[in-house]
């Protein structure tokens, strides 16, 4: 099926300086108008951009570099293509050029969701935390945005990160306000209530993110720590028993075999 959809993008594309003539009586001497050299070239970057994204899931990152590229050379202002290159920069440890091709998006599209969010949580991993803050407001500004609530968890993340919890616990609340349901907000959220010693408040938050059967292995080993804060010692059991059924495999399973309880 991958391989039948990409033949299909190709033959567009090579079909697209084609030209229709009709000849009825409505049209005669008419024809349709010819493909642009500038769109043609947005479509090659395009599907270049697709391939590089599959080469990068499939683990070949050096094709998928060279496919990138070559997008970027059909055509350099393709925004979609700069973000791609700078996931894969990312992951190369090529932090230099990978924030180059994030700017380079935002420039490109200044006033959308997705590559300030992007930008944002780059320079948060960096340790520039101020300057990420910026970006993630940016984000969230953009009406249309399908997940401001992710900018508002990263930006709460990074505010973390910055060692500002009142900061992080606002954009985690706001962030549940735009969508209650997103189970990496719950999470932070709880947690940092959690570390502020308020573990009824971090409980009531972590039992939200167990309505939505999202407890992985850094929630239930919370939940292990919130009831043993609270002095439940069969709620912390409990946890304990899900994550090791669960995750035995996990960094909190093997924590917990090897700490005693809070």
């Amino acid at each position: 099926m991958r391989c039948e959809r990409l033949l299909i993008l190709i033959l567009a594309l090579s079909m697209a300086g084609c030209v229709t003539t009709h000849t009825n009586s409505s049209s005669l001497g008419k024809s349709m108008p010819q493909t642009s050299k500038a769109d043609r070239a947005v479509d090659a970057a395009r599907i270049h951009t697709e391939l590089g994204q599959r080469y990068m899931a499939n683990g070949d990152l050096q094709t998928a570099l060279e496919k990138l590229n070559l997008a970027l050379k059909f055509d350099p202002n393709y925004a979609p293509a700069h973000t791609v290159i700078a996931v894969l920069y990312e992951r190369i440890n090529q932090p230099a050029n990978a924030e180059l091709h994030y700017r380079k998006a935002v420039a490109l599209e200044p006033a959308k969701g997705a590559p300030n969010n992007n930008l944002g949580q780059f320079l948060c991993a960096t340790g520039k935390y101020a300057e990420a803050a910026g970006y993630f407001q940016k984000a969230v500004a953009d009406p249309f945005y399908k997940t401001p609530d992710v900018a508002l968890t990263n930006a709460g993340v990074c505010h973390l990160e910055a060692k500002d919890a009142v900061a992080a616990e606002a954009d985690f609340r706001a962030a549940l306000t735009r969508n209650p349901r997103n189970a990496e907000a719950l999470f932070q959220l709880a947690n940092s209530l959690y570390l502020s010693n308020n573990a009824f408040g971090a409980r009531a938050f972590l039992q939200r993110l167990e309505a939505l059967g999202a407890l992985n292995a850094r929630a239930l080993k919370l939940g292990h720590d919130i009831e043993s804060r609270l002095g439940n010692q069969d709620g912390a059991s409990t946890y304990a028993k899900q994550l090791h059924a669960q995750f035995p495999d996990s960094e909190q399973s093997h924590a917990l075999e090897h700490t005693a309880s809070p």
